[in-house]
C-alpha cells in the first residue's frame, strides 16, 4: 500500500513511524514533511493547505490511502477533496472540522446539547465584549479568538486592563488575523487539565490513553504559552471513574450532537478537558491529533494504526479491538532558544542517529535536511519520546536521551512530568 500523509511536524512524524510498522505499507509520501521525516517517507514539495496540489499528488503517486493530520487543511476541506477524487482518507470533513475551526460553533453546540463547558458570551464588537466582562466582574477571564490561531488564540486576562488589552490585540490589532473577527469570552475554570484523543467513525468512539501537556515555555509553568513543551501519558488525574463520566456526559453526546447537526465526525476527535470541582468540563475540541500529545500516545498503541484508520473511514470501528500497552510515556520537546518568540533557524543538530536513539523515538518537528546534515527549521525542533513501565522511568529515560542531542541555544523544560509524579505520590 502507498500512503499520503499531509503535514510536516512532530505529530506527522509519529503517525508515519507508526504506519511504517504495517508490513503492507510499501511507500509513504509526506506533504511537505521535514528533515527527519525524509528518512521515513518521501517528502513532496508544496504546502499542506494547497488542496489542488494534495489531490494531484494523490493521483500522480496512485496512493491507496491518505491521512490529513493538521487543522488548517481539514478546515479548508482537504479530506472532502481527497474523498471526492476517490481516495479513502483519515480525517473529518470541513463541516465536521468546524468543531475546531470555529470556537463559536463548538460553544453553541455544547450549549444546545447540554455538554458541560464553561459559561460564555460571543461578541463581534470589542465594546460589547468589554461590557459583558465588566458585568460578570470575575477575574481571571478567558478571551478566545473564534478561528484557528496555531493553538495560541487564547488569552487569560487577570484584570479589567488585561481584558481590554486582550480584546484590542485580538479584535482591533488582528494579531491572529481574521480569526479574531469574533471572540468567545469565557469563565475561568480551575482544576487539573486532561487531554483525551479518540478515534471515531461517527458511530463508535474509542478513547486513546489520556495525557498531560505542558504549554508554558519555562519551568514551573512560567513564561509564554507555546504549542506544547512536553507531554506525559497516561494522566494520573484521569481515573476510570472520571473516564466513565466523560464517556457518558461528553464523548458520546458530542459525536451524537455532530450527527444531529448533519456533520458526522470521522477521524481523531481531541477533547481538552478541565476536571473542575463540579465535574469534567470541555475547554476545547480539536478536529485532529494533538501535537505533541500524539508523540507520547501513538508509541503506546499496540493495534496496527492503518487498520484503525481504515476501520474509521469505512465506519466499522466497532469491529476493531484497539489496545494500548501498559506503562507510561514521556515526550520532551527540544526547542529553539527564544521560542515561542523570535529564534534562529539553520543550526546544525548533532547526536542524532537517523532520527533514532537506543530504545527511544526522536520525532522531528522543525528540522530540514541539507547534504545529510539535519538543521533546525522551527520553534519546536524535536520531540524525544521514551516508554517505560513507570512514569518515573519514562521521564528519566527521555531526559537521558536528550543529553546526547545538541544544537546551539537549545532550550527545553527540566520539569516535564514532575506535576504528574507529585500527584501520583500524593495518592
Amino acid at each position: 500500500m502507498k500512503i499520503l500523509v499531509i503535514g510536516g511536524g512532530g505529530r506527522e512524524h509519529a503517525i508515519i513511524r507508526k504506519l511504517k510498522e504495517n508490513p503492507q505499507v510499501t511507500e509513504i509520501f509526506a506533504l511537505p514533511g521535514n528533515g527527519g521525516i525524509s528518512y521515513d517517507a518521501q517528502c513532496l514539495s508544496g504546502s499542506a493547505t494547497d488542496l489542488d496540489a494534495i489531490v494531484s499528488y494523490a493521483k500522480e503517486k496512485a496512493v491507496d490511502f491518505a491521512v490529513v493530520a493538521p487543522d488548517d487543511p481539514l478546515v479548508l476541506g482537504a479530506a472532502d477533496r481527497l474523498r471526492e477524487a476517490g481516495f479513502p482518507t483519515f480525517g473529518p470533513s470541513a463541516a465536521a472540522a468546524a468543531i475546531e475551526g470555529s470556537k463559536v460553533f463548538s460553544k453553541n453546540l455544547m450549549k444546545k446539547y447540554n455538554i458541560p463547558t464553561a459559561d460564555y458570551g460571543v461578541f463581534e464588537d470589542p465594546a460589547d465584549a468589554m461590557e459583558y466582562i465588566k458585568q460578570q466582574g470575575k477575574y481571571p477571564v478567558v478571551v478566545k479568538a473564534d478561528g484557528l490561531a496555531l493553538g495560541k488564540g487564547v488569552i487569560i486576562a487577570q484584570s479589567e486592563a488585561e481584558a481590554e488589552d486582550a480584546l484590542k490585540s485580538i479584535m482591533e490589532d488582528k494579531v491572529f488575523g481574521a480569526s479574531g473577527n469574533r471572540v468567545v469570552v469565557e469563565e475561568f475554570l480551575t482544576g487539573p487539565e486532561v487531554t483525551v484523543l479518540s478515534f471515531t467513525d461517527s458511530k463508535t468512539l474509542v478513547p486513546m490513553v489520556s495525557s498531560m501537556d505542558h504549554k508554558r515555555a519555562l519551568d514551573g509553568d512560567e513564561g509564554l504559552n507555546t504549542g506544547g513543551m512536553g507531554v506525559i501519558a497516561p494522566n494520573p488525574c484521569y481515573t476510570p471513574e472520571i473516564a466513565e463520566e466523560c464517556m457518558k456526559t461528553i464523548f458520546l453526546p458530542t459525536i451524537e450532537a455532530m450527527k444531529q447537526e448533519g456533520r458526522p465526525f470521522k477521524g481523531c476527535l481531541y477533547f481538552g478537558l478541565m476536571l473542575t470541582p463540579d465535574g469534567p468540563r470541555v475547554i476545547e475540541y480539536n478536529c485532529r491529533f494533538g501535537d505533541p500529545e500524539t508523540q507520547a500516545i501513538l508509541p503506546l498503541l499496540e493495534t496496527d494504526l492503518l487498520t484503525v484508520f481504515q476501520a474509521v473511514e469505512e465506519e466499522r470501528l466497532s469491529e476493531v479491538p484497539v489496545t494500548f500497552r501498559k506503562g507510561a510515556s514521556c515526550c520532551l520537546v527540544l526547542a529553539s532558544g527564544g521560542y515561542p518568540q523570535a529564534y534562529e533557524k539553520g543550526l546544525p543538530i548533532t547526536g542524532l542517529v537517523n532520527g533514532n536513539l537506543d530504545g527511544v523515538q526522536v520525532y522531528h518537528a522543525g528540522t530540514k535536511r541539507a547534504d545529510d546534515q539535519i538543521l533546525t527549521n522551527g520553534g519546536r525542533v524535536l520531540g524525544v519520546t521514551a516508554l517505560a513501565d513507570t512514569l518515573e522511568e519514562a521521564i528519566a529515560k527521555a531526559y537521558a536521551a536528550a543529553e546526547n542531542i545538541h544544537f546551539d541555544k537549545m532550550h527545553f523544560r527540566k520539569d516535564i512530568g514532575q506535576k504528574a509524579l507529585a500527584l501520583t505520590a500524593g495518592k
